[in-house]
């Protein structure tokens, strides 16, 4: 049974989007992946670009809040970066994991300026799931699947 998985960010529009889409297309046959943000936007076309650089497709996205998903049970909500992780409905008695990444949407200067800041921070995003999911750290730790109250 494939465990389901929920990344947070503050806009959805970035790294959020970026981690539901490495996740989806590494890992297909072993998480149920969405992604939200604490609250919604538009994904950023940046990110589109440098996940599509690399044959990953996330232009269908769309930008959700996470009042979408309250009343959802997930085995693992993440957090990937510390506002989303400081505003997040708190979980009483629950467990989520937490990663800050750099907000690429801060980036300044040229669109390759700002690209350069997308694909490093697309490139950190990638080596954390491989690290934790692709070795299975993930499944390893004791995280129980907690709900979004609401």
């Amino acid at each position: 049974m494939k465990k389901s998985v929920l990344f947070i960010c503050t806009h959805n529009s970035a790294r959020s989007q970026m981690a539901e889409g490495f996740l989806r297309s590494m890992y297909p046959d072993k998480y149920e992946v969405a992604s939200a943000g604490t609250i919604a936007s538009h994904v950023n076309p940046y990110a589109i670009e440098v996940m599509k650089e690399i044959g990953i497709d996330i232009s269908n996205h769309r930008s959700k809040s996470i009042e979408e998903f309250k009343g959802k049970t997930f085995d693992y909500v993440i957090t990937v970066c510390d506002r989303a992780n400081e505003t997040c409905p708190f979980f009483p008695g629950k467990v989520h994991i937490h990663r800050n990444f750099e907000d690429p949407a801060l980036a300044t200067g040229s669109d390759e300026e700002k690209l350069k800041v997308f694909r490093k921070v697309r490139d950190e995003i990638r080596a954390w799931i491989e690290e934790n999911f692709g070795k299975g750290m993930i499944d390893s730790k004791d995280v129980s699947s907690f709900k979004i109250e609401g």
